[in-house]
């Protein structure tokens, strides 16, 4: 019991650790690459003791880590490997806790079915065992996935069930929660009154704890109060969360609250601080996305060099395994040989034939896993390569935006100093614009750096191979089709028809040295 005790406390320690550091981890590489060596290493020795609780700790502490990280594959598969320890072990109660993990993890990955299913089986289990805080956890989860569904009826069922529980073992914090997803559900009601009534219950206990809970709730009951249309009461609540969440550094809230307060404004007609607090909810949207990004991808590559590490450790092993055993036996056939030199032709030659084909089986086992090995670091390789290409797709919009704000703040100021311009009409060719506008790509010079960061050597080359200078123009063309993007894809964004695109794609061709039977595009990936 001591031992179990002393398991869950380092368990839940570790979750706390490495959410305290997420903030430091996003900015600091070297100190999430030593935490995740650190659970490596611990591992790797509660596999050499053989300690089953031990080793399931430690995936469960790489879990923790992945999905603070937000990369969650890996958050997934190491609870699963623990999992089947806890299975094993009829560990009941932190197989619950485990299986609310992954569904909290596929709710955040919006695979609602998934995390149903786990959720349904888990509510089952925590009732059979008595864990009634675990089962009151699955409800909340639970409903939040029908919330997420549009069901707003069942998932209040499953919402006050959760309450219920919560308030059968009198755990305040659970409670609060839980009266914040009853209040958003009746905010997706419209049934303002009562969502105002819950998010109120929440705020009263969170206030107590002074934590950061209490700014969502804040927000929610800013955006109750800009819905039923108290402009002043809601600034004045989304403002405070705004101040907490400065506070506490809590980059979401932050962003949450300057976008709320956009809005608000914006109703109120005073378009110039709506703007301001736009273009700072896009600024910090823009960073936080760049980070989590980078983090994501710095964590994939730390994972890619760690197994890269382990396979050449592991091959090194199976190698002097391998020089050892053929060393012994040499030694061993030279002490026969002085044993059995009157021994006839006949048994030294089938004694030869049986040291080649066990070497023959050597070396081929050893080329099995070489292979094996390389197609685990080419798929490896590959998502990395996939996850840089979406992080320079998405950058790409992200500028664009920032372009499409710049020109709308520039049309209001014309608009304020004319007296007699048809101010609405204006406003709706500002919405039609900001329509269109938003799936286009005019910051290019970024982009083309950031493309260059990822692909340096292409326009170098790129210009090598060309028979005469390309124009700006033709370098964009080049650019969007090394990403490998159609016709119609590049026609939006350089914001032409896609027979302008075939033009210019006939007259790029014509400045570079290929064939009539070769593709554009695979010259372009072969720079």
């Amino acid at each position: 019991m001591r031992r179990e005790i002393t398991f869950f406390f380092c368990v839940f320690y570790s979750f706390f650790l490495v959410a305290q550091e997420r903030e430091k981890v996003a900015n600091n590489h070297e100190f999430q690459d030593s935490i995740f060596y650190l659970f490596k290493d611990q591992l790797e020795i509660a596999k050499k003791k053989s300690d089953s609780i031990l080793i399931s700790e430690k995936y469960i502490q790489l879990g923790d880590y992945f999905q603070l990280s937000e990369v969650y594959g890996e958050a997934i598969e190491q609870y699963n490997l623990a999992l089947k320890i806890t299975t094993k072990n009829n560990q009941d109660s932190l197989n619950i806790l485990l299986n609310n993990r992954i569904a909290h993890i596929y709710l955040t990955l919006k695979n609602y079915e998934k995390a149903k299913n786990i959720l349904l089986n888990n509510i089952d289990k925590a009732q059979q065992v008595k864990q009634t805080k675990s089962e009151a956890v699955a409800e909340g989860i639970f409903g939040s996935c029908l919330e997420k569904e549009g069901n707003y009826l069942e998932a209040l069922t499953h919402q006050k069930n959760s309450l219920k529980l919560f308030e059968e073992i009198k755990d305040q914090e659970g409670i609060a929660v839980v009266n914040e997803n009853i209040g958003s559900i009746y905010e997706d009601l419209t049934q303002f009154n009562l969502a105002h009534e819950y998010f109120e219950k929440s705020l009263r206990y969170f206030e107590t704890q002074n934590g950061v809970q209490q700014i969502n709730v804040l927000n929610n009951i800013g955006d109750v109060y800009r819905k039923t249309g108290e402009y002043k009461k809601a600034l004045s609540y989304t403002e405070k969360a705004l101040t907490l969440a400065e506070a506490y550094k809590d980059h979401h809230q932050i962003e949450s609250a300057h976008r709320d307060l956009a809005k608000t404004y914006a109703l109120q007609q005073n378009h110039a601080k709506a703007y301001l607090h736009l273009s700072m909810y896009s600024d910090l949207k823009e960073e936080q996305f760049l980070k989590q990004n980078f983090r994501q991808l710095n964590v994939l590559q730390t994972i890619y060099e760690t197994e890269q590490k382990e396979t050449q450790i592991e091959l090194l092993t199976k190698q002097n395994t391998i020089n050892e055993a053929n060393h012994n036996f040499m030694l061993l056939g030279g002490v026969a040989l002085l044993f059995l030199i009157g021994v006839s032709f006949f048994f030294i030659n089938r004694k030869r034939k049986e040291k080649s084909k066990l070497q023959n089986y050597k070396q081929r086992m050893l080329q099995a896993e070489l292979d094996k090995k390389e197609i685990e670091e080419k798929k490896l390789q590959d998502a990395i390569q996939l996850k840089t290409a979406s992080l320079s797709k998405y950058s790409l919009n992200i500028a664009q935006k920032n372009k499409l704000i710049t020109d709308l703040s520039s049309t209001l100021k014309k608009m304020s100093t004319r007296s007699k311009m048809d101010t609405q009409a204006k406003l709706k060719e500002l919405a039609k614009e900001l329509d269109f506008a938003l799936q286009q790509e005019d910051e290019w010079d970024e982009f083309m750096s950031f493309f260059e960061d990822v692909h340096p050597q292409f326009f170098k080359e790129l210009s090598k191979k060309a028979n005469s200078k390309l124009t700006s123009s033709e370098l964009r063309l080049a650019m969007l089709l090394r990403l490998n993007l159609s016709s119609k894809e590049i026609a939006s964004i350089l914001r032409v028809t896609p027979d302008s695109v075939r033009v210019a794609r006939y007259r790029l061709r014509k400045k570079l040295p290929i064939n009539s039977k070769q593709e554009l595009v695979h010259f372009f990936m072969n720079l």
